[in-house]
């Protein structure tokens, strides 16, 4: 008779479902790794968290600058003075999310670590989906030109493409605004057909060449009139009959606000198989999924403006 020392197995090895924790943070830190690199649109807003126990609303802040002092000051008498003047915005938080249904038999019989290989689709989709939001309020701003000078979208047609003319009116736009600069730079967000046209200009610079000198934001393709250029698949297009109008995006600093990412803004959730409870008797089914509370807010519409125009291609709209 064969005797089996006990002692020598391990009877409550270390899982997935048994360290359920320490996976749920790693899962989580992976979906978000994943989700960052598709928030253009937010990369150059203010970040603000998300309020706990806090209520369904939040406050964006603007500190207002002070008027010129120009009035001179009375020997030996001090003058009264002045007041800050604050201006709040207040946008109402929403939740959005996502999850998908895994089955021990896919589990048990995948090649790929399944998991995974869903939290990085899931941190995509929730990347793309988060910066969609933002970009429809940029979108929605009040300033707005026209490639080639014409006055409405309607105008544009085919041969209306971006140029670095349009570009510098865009820059003299907000510098007349006093709009900050972020970095030194105004920051434009573009899609590909329209770098197309803007890059084959002989006064771009590619970022590259520059970038020793600077650090690059997410994205960045290069620089032309003082304007650094972010490229984004998910740069807004309108349709106007034939002519697929893009959106540029032209931004100085504290133009919009977003909630932070972190803290609340964007989280993992694993239900791994035997969660169920009577919902699922046999232990069949696992869910991977992300949820998010998020706002975006424009906040000085003068530092921003929208460029409309054609490009060489004709994309569909997004």
């Amino acid at each position: 008779m064969i005797k089996l020392n006990l002692t020598m197995f391990d009877m409550n090895p270390n899982t997935t479902e048994t360290v359920s924790e320490e996976m749920k943070t790693y899962y989580s830190g992976y979906l978000i790794d994943n989700a960052k690199p598709n928030l253009v649109h937010d990369q150059f807003g203010q970040k603000h968290p998300i309020p706990k126990n806090g209520g369904k609303t939040i406050n964006f802040r603007r500190f207002m600058p002070f008027d010129k002092a120009t009035t001179p000051l009375t020997e030996g008498v001090t003058p009264d003075g002045g007041a800050l003047s604050v201006t709040s915005l207040t946008s109402t938080l929403a939740e959005y999310g996502y999850y998908v249904t895994l089955s021990d038999m896919l589990t048990l019989t995948s090649v790929d670590n399944t998991l995974t290989e869903t939290s990085e689709l899931l941190g995509n989709q929730a990347g793309a989906t988060l910066d969609t939001i933002t970009r429809e309020v940029l979108n929605g701003g009040t300033n707005v030109m026209y490639a080639g000078g014409v006055s409405a979208r309607s105008s544009l047609t085919d041969d209306s493409k971006l140029t670095v003319d349009d570009i510098f009116k865009a820059a003299r736009f907000l510098k007349t605004q006093n709009a900050p600069k972020i970095n030194g730079s105004y920051v434009a967000i573009v899609h590909p057909d329209v770098a197309y046209d803007l890059m084959r200009d002989p006064e771009w610079i590619e970022a590259n060449k520059y970038s020793a000198a600077a650090k690059l934001f997410d994205g960045e393709i290069g620089k032309i009139g003082g304007v650094r250029f972010v490229e984004s698949t998910e740069a807004k297009i309108f349709k106007e009959g034939s002519v697929s109008v893009y959106s540029t995006l032209v931004l100085g600093a504290n133009a919009y606000g977003v909630t932070e990412l972190e803290g609340g803004g964007l989280r993992s959730i694993i239900k791994q198989l035997g969660s169920g409870g009577t919902a699922d008797p046999l232990n069949q089914r696992a869910t991977a999924g992300w949820k998010a509370i998020k706002t975006a807010e424009r906040l000085v519409e003068n530092y921003m403006i929208r460029i409309e125009s054609a490009s060489s291609f004709n994309g569909d709209v997004n």
